[in-house]
């Protein structure tokens, strides 16, 4: 209780406990009624005013010293900066083209396996290694050969029709020569109506033609032409390109017929080898078996009439 007692100049001793525990239940009441009935919450927004001044100023180093360091950045630092910047732009872009290159690139195979749908046995994909450069050749090199089943005169296709026939063959690629090539041609009919012609290549990978219609042929600009499947090469029904251009000459015979390619000859990447159905390739040979097999005992008639056909035309010729 020593610890506690004082004496004043008059003697009395003044208990310190007491006056502790007076203070400590005034400050009690306080905090309850300030929690229940906020009576104090003006005088601390009062004394908060008169705070922030000291605060501002016990701030104000710190903050004067950031904006020292930001303001007094060196050249190379915002060079860098840029630098790091730039680079991430362009990684962010290559990437971006990479993903709009990798969706085009399925669009386009996905066009190619539903156009073959119910037509061929089965089908292999090949990209275009490297195009040849000759001004009388439209060959292209693909990167599919004798190892993946590859046979020349295969037919090869691309998302928008017939793009053109395998010329040679090696075992890991292959040449393509394209239906423009001066050299190719592939029997055609006119969808409209079914009229059967060849169409040729001009060199040009815009333009074939039709050299042997008659100007009296039944086309127009705008006929779609597809393949007629004879010869087996083919697979019938596939477009070719459409009639551009009919030129009509009184003077003439023949038709001057321009066509438009179906397929991107100058743009395709991937291309489409097909293997035909049975079906598809024997038609041509059964409708000329049933025709020498239905009937053997007639069989030894047929033989004369290529002897009479024979000195019909020695006749037409003599004269």
């Amino acid at each position: 209780m020593v610890a506690f007692r004082s004496t004043d100049t008059s003697g009395r001793t003044t208990g310190l406990l007491l006056r502790c525990v007076l203070y400590c239940l005034l400050a009690l009441g306080l905090i309850i009624v300030d929690k229940r009935y906020d009576h104090l919450g003006r005088i601390r927004r009062l004394l908060s005013v008169v705070a922030y001044p000291v605060q501002i100023a016990v701030a104000s180093p710190f903050e004067g010293w950031d904006w020292f360091k930001d303001s007094v950045t060196t050249r190379d630092a915002l060079r860098a900066d840029k630098t790091k910047l730039e680079a991430e732009l362009r990684l962010a872009q290559f990437r971006l083209q990479r993903y709009e290159a990798l969706e085009a690139e399925s669009q386009r195979l996905r066009a190619l396996r539903d156009s073959t749908a119910g037509v061929t046995d089965r089908f292999v994909i090949g990209d275009v290694m490297d195009v040849d450069l000759d001004a009388f050749r439209e060959r292209v090199l693909v990167n599919k050969g004798a190892g993946d089943g590859v046979f020349v005169g295969q037919a090869v296709l691309d998302a928008g029709g017939v793009f053109g026939q395998v010329a040679r063959v090696g075992q890991l690629t292959s040449e393509v020569i394209l239906v423009s090539d001066a050299a190719h041609a592939i029997p055609v009919q006119i969808n409209r109506n079914g009229l059967r012609t060849i169409a040729v290549g001009t060199g040009d990978m815009h333009i074939l033609k039709l050299p042997y219609l008659p100007t009296s042929a039944d086309i127009v600009a705008g006929d779609l032409l597809v393949t007629s499947g004879l010869g087996g090469g083919f697979p019938a029904g596939y477009p070719v390109g459409t009639v551009a251009e009919v030129k009509r000459d009184p003077a003439q015979s023949l038709a001057d017929i321009d066509v438009k390619p179906a397929a991107a000859l100058d743009r395709s990447r991937e291309l489409l080898f097909v293997w035909l159905k049975p079906h598809d390739a024997e038609p041509p040979a059964q409708s000329d078996k049933p025709a020498q097999s239905d009937k053997p005992g007639p069989a030894a008639k047929p033989a004369p009439k290529p002897s009479a056909i024979k000195p019909t035309t020695t006749a037409a010729a003599a004269p």
